[in-house]
């Protein structure tokens, strides 16, 4: 009787967890930002930030794109009842460059600061 009381209690008591998980290094906006179109060589890019996550061919330009993913999750379990949310957000950094690996072209987006634990319904 003990043990089923035991494994009935530990079925129907409510359990939750909370989760981070990230996907690269975080990227430097103050970095980025010396980053200068016209003057800032490919080599001078890998320098400052290190190898791409990507490298996508443009003819006879590139794009080299950086990204810093970070995702949360949280969930709650009541009974039979899950609940989960998971928010996934990114830096990302793309450079362009010319045929002689000049830098034409840079584009970002920092969001993964706004990263949020939810849970629907709570």
């Amino acid at each position: 009787m003990n043990k089923f009381l035991i494994l009935l209690a530990v079925v129907l008591l409510p359990g939750c967890f909370i989760s981070r998980t990230t996907v690269d290094r975080p990227l430097n906006a103050g970095v980025v930002s010396r980053l200068v179109p016209g003057e800032t060589t490919a080599a001078e890019v890998a320098q400052l930030m290190g190898a791409p996550a990507e490298v996508v061919q443009l003819g006879l330009r590139t794009a080299w794109r950086y990204e810093y993913k970070v995702q949360k999750q949280a969930a709650a379990f009541l009974l039979v009842l899950g609940l989960r949310g998971v928010d996934a957000q990114s830096d990302r950094v793309w450079v362009f460059f010319d045929e002689q690996g000049g830098l034409t072209h840079v584009g970002t987006s920092f969001a993964s600061d706004q990263t949020e634990y939810t849970v629907p319904g709570f």
